[in-house]
């Protein structure tokens, strides 16, 4: 039997404590134990960027990380930042520059545009689609997606 440990973390301001499969991925706990369905479960390798959550206000692959790992630290997932508005300027480029298709990556896209916002504010087209490269797209070419994060970082 696997072990379960108790675990108290923050997800979206709210703190959680549960009894986590020690080899429960973040991603997996968010989506299965929580209902936060929004971040999405791509290649489950850290690869594809669409489960991408923020803990502690850095951007991580959940995938890669265990849920216990997150224990007394803060996640943050697109839910949470939706809404609280944080996303607002950069899901209405999105919408505005057609930079969703399918809406898959959406999620994880959003999360590191946003890190790249608050953080590098004069960032070149080249170094937004180097900050992207953890991100798959395979419907918009990135084309709009970097048009509608310049949009925002121009503003």
């Amino acid at each position: 039997m696997e072990q379960a440990l108790e675990t108290t973390l923050t997800v979206n301001g709210s703190p959680v404590t549960r009894r986590i499969l020690a080899r429960q991925h973040l991603i997996d706990f968010l989506r299965e134990e929580l209902g936060l369905t929004g971040s999405h479960v791509g290649c489950e390798h850290g690869v594809c960027g669409t489960c991408t959550v923020r803990v502690d206000g850095k951007i991580v692959r959940g995938c890669l990380m265990l849920a216990v790992q997150a224990d007394g630290l803060r996640v943050d997932t697109i839910e949470g930042l939706s809404d609280s508005g944080e996303l607002a300027a950069l899901q209405d480029a999105f919408h505005r520059h057609n930079a969703l298709q399918c809406g898959y990556c959406t999620p994880g896209m959003l999360i590191a545009a946003q890190e790249l916002v608050k953080n590098e504010p004069g960032a070149s087209r080249d170094r937004i689609r180097e900050h992207l490269s953890g991100n798959y797209c395979r419907c918009t070419g990135y084309q709009a997606i970097v048009d509608a994060i310049e949009d925002v970082l121009r503003k």
